[in-house]
């Protein structure tokens, strides 16, 4: 009898988790069309479990340009039901003001920030780690007209630059004083919004300035005449400036890293794909970057993604950019918040 019992339970209990198995499990929740995603900044709901074990709703920051671009197919991806996590987006396109102020107070989970500013938020506070390093030198000098072709031939001139305070900023003033020329004496430079100078560059407004595609991209398929002069990826590499041009990054707050590690790694290996399959899929990505609004026109995307320099690295890769963070304090230690990261900074799984 109580062989039979015991049979008995094992054949019931064999049943309930077959029933268990089969049952229909919930999806993610739905996104709302990539024009209506409501900003990060305006949501206040707190991050919540999908049915997933490793999977979370995730308030993602992106900016236009290649640090978001990479995203596109990740955000797709979501919408479709197709990710691991749920990531919800907002989209700036100046990160002192539209990203970092969401992360230090917990609107956003994730976000891509210049790599200088990565730095100075953990110097700050501690409070953010280092996921991902995803744009080398994006920076291209413009020029409408033929007198430019190196550093030295900026003596005496107006450039016309962007983003103040962030890469942009040091990196000029870096290869500026490399090739043996003051910043702000032998060089002036006006600091205006990325709109302003696409459109003045693009009109013939001005005849020099600094962009970073694809804004760069954009300002040569508007104006024949406006050439691509220096490319400071080059102009870096031939001055033997010690590092990697490292201008992107993604960062996560480190209170939600801990609390979400097996989510953290899910966006890694969902955000690593991403970025290949933009890379090797210029056309229907930049259809993608158009819908979700990082760049205005896939023309413009499509052709500035090979230019893009979009890369991946994560891990133990991630602590490369220790020798470009060290020029960059030799050049101005505020400029990463005072002081070279320590390991701590770097999430290595």
């Amino acid at each position: 009898m109580k062989q039979k019992l015991l049979s008995l339970g094992l054949s019931l209990a064999l049943v309930l988790g077959l029933a268990a198995g089969c049952a229909p499990k919930a999806g993610p929740e739905e996104s709302p069309a990539p024009g209506t995603t409501p900003p990060a900044a305006e949501s206040t709901a707190p991050v919540t479990e999908s049915p997933t074990a490793a999977g979370v709703e995730i308030r993602l920051g992106l900016l236009n340009g290649p640090t978001g671009m990479g995203a596109a197919k990740l955000l797709a991806d979501s919408d479709a039901g197709e990710t691991v996590n749920h990531y919800e987006y907002a989209i700036g396109s100046d990160p002192s003001t539209d990203i970092v102020p969401k992360l230090n107070n917990g609107e956003l989970d994730i976000a891509a920030v210049p790599t200088n500013l990565a730095a100075t938020l953990y110097n700050k506070a501690g409070s953010i780690r280092l996921l991902a390093l995803n744009t080398l030198g994006v920076l291209h000098i413009l020029e409408n007209g033929d007198t430019v072709h190196s550093m030295a031939d900026l003596a005496g001139k107006t450039i016309y630059s962007i983003n103040q305070g962030t890469n942009t900023e040091y990196v000029l003033n870096y290869l500026l004083e490399e090739s043996g020329l003051t910043p702000g004496e032998d060089v002036t430079i006006e600091w205006k919004t990325s709109e302003e100078v696409t459109a003045l560059m693009a009109s013939g407004g001005i005849d020099l300035c600094m962009l970073p595609v694809p804004a760069a991209t954009s300002v040569m398929m508007q104006n024949a005449d406006v050439r691509d002069a220096i490319d400071l990826n080059d102009v870096w590499q031939k001055m033997g400036a010690a590092g990697t041009f490292t201008m992107g990054c993604v960062v996560a707050r480190s209170d939600f890293v801990e609390e979400h590690p097996e989510a953290v790694d899910a966006f890694l290996t969902e955000y690593t794909a991403s970025i290949a399959y933009v890379n090797e899929h210029p056309e229907e990505a930049a259809a993608l970057v158009e819908q979700y609004g990082i760049v205005p026109k896939a023309a413009v995307a499509k052709a500035a993604i090979p230019q893009a320099n979009m890369v991946c690295l994560t891990g133990d890769e991630l602590k490369g950019i220790s020798d470009y963070y060290e020029v960059l304090y030799a050049a101005d230690p505020t400029s990463i918040g005072g002081a070279i990261p320590d390991d701590n900074f770097y999430y290595i799984p």
